[in-house]
């Protein structure tokens, strides 16, 4: 094992809740009402994709896709920047890591914007050497392209690197990638099946231990 690669929303930062907000706020705008529940539906996608999804099902007239897509990064956007927080147990996670010399990176399905802002805000400019949206990919997660792609990154075979996921899809798409898979559920969904195929599953970041890394 040589790489830890860490998923963004949900494992550095607390921001399901900030983007449950900004869901509702963007698709309530063309008439869309979406529960919790709702929104956890599309958890670990691209907003490109969590648009499409919900067009999908619930199409609706006025402001166009992309529009409503950049409503809802400008909104996430400033969520973080002003509320925005670590995850528990992140801090402990990544001193683990850097203690037993092992190299960092990032791979998230939120926008290079949305990276930028975290880094920012939680200080983390220079914590990952490489980083990776999969803004950049032909599909996202649950396909395995970020991941992939992030390995190429830094110079790694696929099963060199472990990943620490929190999203379901995020999970298949290490797996598919031939990654070690980390995952840190949400507690309500801690023993969904969904998660199985991850090596490891932990309640918190804070449970993390240097043989989980494989």
């Amino acid at each position: 094992m040589k790489a830890v690669i860490f998923d963004m929303d949900g494992i550095i930062i607390d921001s399901e809740p900030l983007w449950r907000e900004a869901e509702r706020k963007a698709f309530a705008e063309v008439g869309l009402e979406l529960s919790d529940s709702d929104c956890e539906r599309t958890m670990g996608m691209r907003t490109d994709e969590v648009i499409a999804y919900w067009f999908a099902r619930s199409p609706w007239t006025g402001a166009p896709r992309d529009e409503v897509e950049r409503r809802l990064i400008l909104q996430m956007q400033t969520l973080i920047l002003e509320r925005g927080q670590a995850m528990a147990g992140f801090e402990h996670a990544l001193e683990v890591v850097r203690a037993a010399g092992l190299r960092t990176a990032l791979a998230s399905s939120s926008s290079p914007v949305l990276i930028d802002a975290v880094l920012r805000k939680l200080d983390l400019t220079s914590a990952f050497e490489v980083v990776r949206s999969a803004i950049h990919e032909s599909l996202g997660k649950p396909h395995p392209g970020v991941f992939l792609s992030t390995a190429r990154e830094l110079g790694l075979k696929a099963g060199q690197c472990t990943v620490i996921e929190d999203s379901a899809a995020g999970v298949q798409a290490a797996t598919a990638a031939g990654m070690r898979v980390i995952a840190v559920p949400p507690p309500h969904l801690f023993d969904d099946p969904s998660y199985k195929k991850a090596e490891v599953k932990l309640l918190s970041l804070k449970e993390l231990t240097l043989p989980m890394l494989g």
